[in-house]
């Protein structure tokens, strides 16, 4: 995998974690305007997931690395997206349940911060970057309404 550096997200916490993945999966849009895009493909995407806190849990972490991994790659790679429940009955017409990009980054950041809710220290994903091909990606950032108090 390419080291890369991601757009960065201004914050006050004390921590900040990065998680790199890679993993290879299809997905169509099923909507006539996705032009080829309706038609099952597939991709190496490549995620990076930014999580921020101040407080460490009983292990020094912020978050174990696995545990990002364990909710997003053990997930999706070599899936197709469209019959995973989280993006919905792939015939429905509810766009914004269709696994584009964008769809994905924020499902990912959904799916991770639901773990986090969970977490005594009470950490944020900040940011979800999921690069569909080695020129388009897409950045998911929260806003403060999003997250639970």
């Amino acid at each position: 995998m390419i080291h890369q550096f991601y757009p960065q997200v201004p914050h006050d916490y004390r921590y900040e974690l990065n998680k790199d993945m890679q993993l290879a999966a299809a997905h169509f849009i099923p909507a006539e305007s996705a032009g080829k895009c309706a038609n099952v493909h597939g991709h190496t995407y490549v995620i990076n997931v930014t999580i921020a806190g101040d407080k460490l849990n009983e292990t020094g972490f912020l978050v174990d690395f696995k545990t990002i991994k364990n909710i997003v790659h053990d997930r999706f790679d070599h899936s197709l997206l469209n019959e995973d429940e989280v993006f919905g009955d792939a015939k429905q017409s509810d766009p914004d349940s269709f696994p584009t990009t964008e769809v994905v980054a924020r499902t990912i950041w959904q799916l991770i911060q639901r773990e986090l809710d969970e977490c005594v220290n009470q950490p944020r994903c900040l940011q979800v970057l999921v690069r569909e091909t080695p020129t388009s990606y897409v950045v998911y950032r929260a806003k403060e309404g999003d997250f639970e108090e």
